[in-house]
Order: C-alpha cells, then sequence, then structure tokens
C-alpha cells in the first residue's frame, strides 16, 4: 500500500509544484525554488515507489473513478514501468538541483512558466509509462507533446526555437496518428481500451503485422530513429539546457517503451522480422547519427544527433531480443532486451550529464558554438571533470556504463549469429560491424567535443573569462557522473535486476548474467567481463609508468619547461588549433555521400580581372537529403493539395449546406449497408 501512496504523492508534487511555480512567476527565485523543490521531492518519492516493485518484480495496479465511460483510468505498474519510473526519477532529480540555479537565466522572462512546463511534463511522462488504458495513454502522451512544445519553442524571440518546436509538433502528431490507429485495431477486437484486454487479443497475422508498424514508425517518430529524426536536432538545443536534458534523456526512451510494450508485450513479438526491423532502423540510426553528430560545431546539436545514434544502439539490442523470441531462442531474447535496457538507463545517465555540461558552459559564454570555446578545463574543472566523465561512458570506455551496455549487445549478436534463422546467422556479423563503427566514431566525436570545449587555449574573450558555475549546477552533474561510474563498476549488481526486466516482459524464465564480481551473457563458455577488476587494472596501467618514473628519477624526471609553441616562424595565435571544423573535415570527405554535402566557391567572381577585389571563399555546406528527398516534395505536394482542395471553399453558405446534406446521406447509407 505504501507503494501506492508515494506513487500517488509522486504526482501530485509535481503538479503543486507546477501550480505553485506559475503562481509564483512574477516572484523570480522562489518560482524557481518551488519548482525545483517540489520536483526534487516528487523524483524521490518516485524512485521510492519504483525501486520495491524493480526489485522484487511485483506490480501494483489502481484504478481512479473515471469521467468516461468507454475508458477506465487505470495505473498499472509492472517491473518495467517500474523501470522506466526510476529512469525518468533519476534524472528529474538531478535536474531538478541544477535547475537551482540555472533557471536564474530566465527570471525576469518567465521563470515560473518554465518551471510549470517542467514540471508538467515530468509528470506526464510518469503517467504515461503507468497508464493501464489505451486512451488515457494517449492523453497522457499527448499532455507530455504539448508541455515539451512549449519547453522547445519557449524562448520565443528566438525564431528558431519557435521553427524547431513547429516542426516536432507536426512530427510528433504524425506519429500520434500512427499510434492511435494501432490502438484502434486491437479497440476493434477487444472491445475494450484497456491494455490487459489487449494482451489477450486474437489478431490475425496482416492485422498483427499493420498494428505492430503502425506502432513501430508512431512511436519511432518520438524516438527520432532515421529518416523520422529531422525535428530532433533542432528541437533539443532550442529548449533551454535542463530541459534538452530531459528530452534527450527520458523522452524519447518513452517511446522505447511503447515499442517494447506494443511489440513485445502485447504482440508477443511473434513474428521475426519485426525484430530484423527493429534492427535495421536501430543500426542505420546508430551509424549516420554519430556522423552527423562528429560533423557539428554547435555543442548542442552535436549532443542531440548523439542521442539519435544511442536510441538506435537501444534498438539493436531490442531487435536482437525480439528476433529471439520469435525464433525460440529465449535466453536471447531475454540477454538482447537486457542490453538494450541497460543501455536506455546508461543514456539516460551520460547524455543527461552531457546536456547539463553543455549547458553549464552556455551558461558562462552565451554561445553554443564551439569554436568559441576552448581551455574551459581551467576555468571551469568541475564542470570539466563530470562532462569528461559523461564523454567517456557514451564513448563505451571501460569500466564505465556505456562500455558494459554495448558489450551486452556484442555478445547478444554474436549468440544470434550462432543459431536460429539463416538471415539472422548472416546478418548478425554485418550489425556488429556497424556497431564497431559507431562505437570508434562516437569515440572520435567525444574527443572532438571535450578537446575542443575544455581543452587546448582559449579561442575567444568569453572563453578567457568564463568562471566555474554555481554549486546547485555542479551538484546535479556531480550525481549523474557518480551515476556513470556506479552502473559501470556496479554491472554485477545491476544487470541481473534488468535481465529480469527483460525476462518479465518476454514471459521468460530468469537467465543468471552475473557472478560475484563477474558478467557473462547467459553462459560463462562464451565471454566474462569483470567490470571491478578491469578498473583496478586500468589504474594499474597508469599508475605503473609513474612509479617507474619516480624510482629511476625522482622529481627531476617530473620537472618540465613552459615555452612558446613553434609556430612556423609565426607568432602564435589560438587560431591555429586544430578546431571543430578541421576536426571533422576528413570524415567530411570520406563520407561525403551520407552528408550529402555541397561545394562552392564564394566571392567577387571567378575570373583572373577580379584578383583584388575581394576575398574568394571555398564552401562546404551540408544539406539534408531527407528534406530533399523525402520531407522536401512531400511539403510541397501538401501544399499542392491543399490549393486544389481550397477550390471548394468558395464563400456561399447554400454550397456548404449541400456539402453537409452529401456527406450525411453517404453516411446514411454506409450505416444501412
Amino acid at each position: 500500500m505504501i507503494v501506492q501512496q508515494l506513487f500517488l504523492l509522486s504526482i501530485l508534487l509535481y503538479i503543486a509544484g507546477a501550480v505553485a511555480s506559475l503562481a509564483l512567476n512574477r516572484a523570480g527565485k522562489m518560482a524557481n525554488y518551488a519548482s525545483g523543490i517540489s520536483a526534487f521531492a516528487a523524483a524521490i518519492a518516485g524512485m521510492a515507489s519504483a525501486i520495491p516493485v524493480f526489485a522484487r518484480g511485483t506490480g501494483f495496479t489502481m484504478e481512479a473513478v473515471g469521467v468516461i465511460p468507454f475508458a477506465r483510468l487505470i495505473f498499472q505498474a509492472d517491473i518495467f514501468s517500474a523501470f522506466m519510473v526510476l529512469v525518468i526519477s533519476l534524472l528529474a532529480a538531478a535536474t531538478a538541483i541544477y535547475s537551482l540555479s540555472y533557471q536564474e537565466e530566465y527570471i525576469g522572462r518567465g521563470a515560473g512558466v518554465l518551471g510549470f512546463l517542467n514540471n508538467l511534463f515530468l509528470a506526464s511522462m510518469v503517467l504515461v509509462v503507468t497508464s493501464g488504458n489505451a486512451f488515457y495513454f494517449l492523453i497522457f502522451w499527448e499532455l507530455m507533446t504539448l508541455a515539451s512544445y512549449f519547453l522547445v519553442s519557449f524562448e520565443q524571440e528566438n525564431q528558431e526555437a519557435v521553427q524547431a518546436g513547429f516542426l516536432y509538433f507536426l512530427v510528433a502528431h504524425a506519429g500520434t496518428a500512427m499510434i492511435m490507429l494501432s490502438f484502434f485495431i486491437f479497440f476493434l477486437y477487444t472491445g475494450s481500451f484497456d491494455f490487459a484486454s489487449f494482451r489477450s487479443a486474437n489478431l490475425s497475422p496482416v492485422t498483427k503485422n499493420l498494428a505492430f508498424l503502425l506502432a513501430f514508425f508512431g512511436f519511432g517518430a518520438k524516438a527520432g530513429i532515421i529518416p523520422l529524426h529531422i525535428w530532433l536536432p533542432r528541437a533539443h538545443p532550442a529548449a533551454p539546457s535542463n530541459v534538452s536534458a530531459l528530452l534527450s534523456g527520458v523522452m524519447i526512451k518513452t517511446a522505447i517503451y511503447g515499442i517494447l510494450r506494443v511489440g513485445v508485450d502485447f504482440l508477443g513479438s511473434s513474428v521475426w522480422w519485426w525484430g530484423l526491423t527493429v534492427l535495421a532502423f536501430g543500426a542505420i540510426s546508430a551509424v549516420l547519427g554519430v556522423l552527423y553528430a562528429i560533423s557539428e560545431n554547435d555543442l548542442k546539436r552535436l549532443l542531440a544527433y548523439s542521442s539519435i545514434e544511442n536510441v538506435g544502439i537501444i534498438l539493436m539490442g531490442a531487435g536482437v531480443g525480439m528476433m529471439g523470441v520469435a525464433s525460440g531462442q529465449p535466453v536471447l531474447g531475454v540477454l538482447g532486451l537486457l542490453a538494450g535496457l541497460y543501455h536506455l538507463i546508461n543514456h539516460a545517465v551520460f547524455k543527461g550529464l552531457l546536456f547539463l555540461g553543455a549547458g553549464s558552459v552556455i551558461y558562462r559564454l552565451h554561445t553554443k558554438n564551439m569554436e568559441e570555446m576552448g581551455g574551459l578545463a581551467r576555468q571551469m574543472p568541475w564542470t570539466g571533470f563530470t562532462f569528461l566523465a559523461g564523454a567517456l561512458g557514451i564513448s563505451a570506455i571501460p569500466p564505465l556504463n556505456g562500455f558494459v551496455s554495448e558489450w551486452f549487445i556484442y555478445q547478444s549478436l554474436f549468440m544470434a549469429g550462432t543459431g536460429g534463422i539463416l538471415a539472422v546467422k548472416v546478418l548478425s556479423p554485418l550489425f556488429a560491424v556497424m556497431l564497431a563503427l559507431t562505437g570508434a566514431l562516437a569515440a572520435m566525436c567525444f574527443v572532438k567535443a571535450y578537446g575542443v570545449t575544455f581543452a587546448g587555449t582559449s579561442r575567444s574573450v568569453r572563453a578567457q573569462e568564463a568562471r566555474e558555475v554555481p554549486v546547485p549546477m555542479l551538484a546535479g552533474m556531480a550525481i549523474l557522473a557518480a551515476g556513470c561510474i556506479i552502473l559501470g563498476l556496479g554491472a554485477p549488481v545491476v544487470a541481473p535486476y534488468i535481465a529480469n526486466v527483460s525476462s518479465a516482459l518476454l514471459g521468460a524464465s530468469p537467465v543468471r548474467v552475473s557472478d560475484g564480481l563477474l558478467v557473462f551473457p547467459a553462459s560463462g563458455s562464451q565471454a566474462i567481463l569483470s567490470p571491478p577488476l578491469l578498473a583496478l587494472l586500468l589504474v594499474g596501467l597508469v599508475t605503473l609508468p609513474l612509479l617507474i618514473v619516480a624510482l629511476q628519477g625522482g622529481m627531476q624526471a617530473g620537472r618540465r619547461m613552459d615555452s612558446e609553441p613553434w609556430a612556423c616562424g609565426y607568432k602564435y595565435s589560438p587560431r591555429m588549433v586544430y578546431a571543430s571544423s578541421a576536426f571533422a573535415q576528413p570524415l567530411r570527405v570520406l563520407f561525403r555521400s551520407a552528408y550529402w554535402l555541397r561545394t562552392a566557391m564564394e566571392g567577387p567572381g571567378y575570373a583572373i580581372a577580379s584578383y583584388g577585389k575581394g576575398a574568394m571563399a571555398y564552401v562546404a555546406r551540408m544539406e539534408s537529403m531527407w528534406e530533399d528527398y523525402i520531407y522536401g516534395p512531400l511539403a510541397r505536394g501538401t501544399v499542392h493539395l491543399g490549393k486544389r482542395v481550397q477550390a471548394l471553399q468558395m464563400g456561399n453558405v447554400r454550397l456548404y449546406c449541400v456539402y453537409i446534406i452529401v456527406t450525411l446521406v453517404a453516411l446514411l447509407i454506409a450505416t444501412v449497408r
């Protein structure tokens, strides 16, 4: 009973914080404290309600008095929902602390409204993953979409933010329409909107395929899978940075929740090509997402594209798990879902941390352009350290958290290649290679992100004059940095609990994935990994050379001399360093077709006679092939169709009455038949 009360308390605290923040909008700091403290308390209550269910596997169901006769307001928290509430609450707690100082930037610019929307956004995400009825799920889903839309376009003076919000609004509602159609198929076969009845729906094979595809692409639009991603790199950077952390860290994960809830829980993942579809879209999103990320000079856009990559990695694990179930390999199914869900929580932690770190940099420099940063590790050492922890985690550097989840995905792909369906055997090595390429590019991407932002010398006056951010912002980042370490070193403890989530979702027997300090893919005969021992080994490798130097030369061996760097005879300038654009240039050339790169000469003219009149510039621009070949023609076709349909609007009331009568007659005929 206490678990249910804590869950309700969490929702009420979010709502109370939203109302209080809005009421105190004119009070400035008071609105920030009202929203931040209530969100933190709500997150703690949410974690307290989720941990017992997550640890024991025993959920709860609550039914409220509904005002709509055909839809019951049901809250169901099984172990999967509890896992999602835990992920949402963890990031909510960190961002709530961070926001206490960060949102001071918005005092006098609607700080109370921002707090209201933020709390409403958090409450809606918790309600989405605990709803037990399709009708109310869609209501909470729409509430989440509207709250996030207003957060994305919050800075109304910024035209890019307004446009990004509008694009997000369009794509999100196109996805919602597909989700509604999928749920309506279940309703037609069961006569109920309850999720419990969806699980027992007797759908024909064709209808099953249709319901799955509608749900996959509907939720995929919110997840930002390629090619439905065009909104994400615009919307996430446009929002305030504490909101960006929530958008990338947890909101897009609610879409992963929806895909697994429908494809695995409702439909039983009964068709092998469903899993292959999820895996293929995941692999493509992972590779292209990180390629696009590397080429960015805008720090927040880089992180946004990286979210597409990591959603792809999560879907790769989920896809392998779905194929395992469909091909009669429950162990593979559990292992694949374990890998995907482990990466889900890992990405929430390190991407939330990276967005908060980026927000701290922007808080001091007031620019997102990495070309104007550099050397910030000296001025902002704690921000630099926590950002480095997130960068190492997302790059899958052992023994941090990203390494463990990606290791599990590799092991699931290797296992998939040893048995089952021939197509899966053939394609699994290819997907493993794509994951390896993604990992290598991700490491390169975050060497660039950290190096260009924090290392080297300052490349602008603002970077030279930057100072460390306030303590609440550092505390929020420190919580997530600790999470990166704990989820990595603590994998032998954490992995079995996530494996239980996978087993429960699939209805399979529990699978053993750890023993003592070791983790392994269901069997130690395939591979074993010990993150704690690996950490000790890495510490030894670092300290051993230092120890040898100390024994041989003592302090004299460590003496160094600082001098001006040699710059080919020219006076050294910070602009000479290998900055963001130069770092990505080799990959832009190598993957020219993927980037859709266009080059041009810009200047006063190409003739020799124009020499001296002005400078010529060689410009390379990236253009979106998705917009050129998919969304551009679709938009133009829609506009053209709208103009044709506009001919029906003659402004004649009598003509409109004729339209109504004709439509009514057609509906009556259809009803009689």
